[in-house]
């Protein structure tokens, strides 16, 4: 169902984030205005052993992550790929068919936001997500992840995290505005001679039906470790359910037959 046919009038443009990781500074701005606004508690602080990244992934109490890549180019001289992550808010969202309680659900925004108070810890979004971004909190084991601010929108607000970003690395905004803006800052890229520079996520046609939030990467999406062809897990449902139904359907004529046929 999409937003428009569930909210109606009340349905409001799809809006979200474009990431343009080719500014960020991982100053970690994003991970601390979304701690602050949403209330998310303290997660892992100093040396992690990875490089100087102190939070590692994303995670229940982790709802934005700045990743520190290092490499090593042109013989050897040293590179930092820095990209803050997110939810994706799918907008073929797996987290949100599995859910049996309601709980996940999309907003007039186009967005997936968890509610808190009806989550019942089942668990089933966790592996349902092909980003491993729902995480379960361990003293009472519900669910919980990026909002995109949610109560921020509804008040006409950005998000806490896109606000504070010093360098505009992180966008907010209608979405076909923002893959416009996407579009144009790549073919820039390119003709500066950044060739590795890639959209990802900007598709409408990939394996979970667009991203609500893409981002612009200076290399393979698995150097972040993102993954790099992400499918909706539950997108082959409705056929696994057809040939299961069919196979039952099979089977019980098949049972029928020997049964009769038996008697006869």
């Amino acid at each position: 169902m999409t937003t428009t046919e569930a909210y109606g009038a009340e349905a409001r443009p799809r809006v979200g984030f474009f990431t343009d990781t080719s500014v960020c500074i991982g100053c970690k701005a994003c991970e601390v205005a979304c701690k602050e606004w949403n209330h998310v508690p303290a997660s892992i602080t100093g040396f992690s052993g990875e490089s100087y990244d102190n939070t590692l992934d994303l995670g229940a109490d982790d709802w934005r992550h700045v990743s520190f890549v290092e490499q090593l180019v042109d013989a050897g001289k040293p590179r930092w790929l820095m990209s803050s992550d997110v939810c994706k808010h799918c907008t073929e969202a797996a987290c949100l068919d599995v859910c049996p309680t309601g709980a996940l659900f999309r907003t007039e925004f186009g967005t997936v936001v968890v509610q808190e108070d009806v989550c019942n810890g089942c668990g089933y979004c966790v592996p349902a997500c092909p980003f491993g971004v729902i995480d379960q909190r361990p003293d009472d084991g519900r669910v919980w992840k990026c909002t995109l601010c949610y109560d921020r929108l509804k008040d006409g607000q950005e998000p806490a995290c896109a606000q504070a970003c010093p360098t505009d690395s992180i966008q907010f905004g209608e979405l076909d505005e923002l893959r416009e803006r996407a579009g144009a800052r790549l073919e820039r890229l390119h003709a500066d001679g950044v060739e590795s520079a890639r959209l990802y996520g900007g598709d409408s046609d990939d394996g979970v039906g667009g991203f609500g939030a893409f981002f612009l990467l200076l290399d393979e999406p698995e150097v972040y470790r993102l993954p790099p062809d992400p499918v909706a897990t539950t997108r082959q449902l409705p056929g696994i359910y057809a040939y299961a139904a069919a196979a039952a359907a099979a089977l019980g004529a098949a049972l029928a037959g020997a049964v009769f046929g038996g008697r006869r």
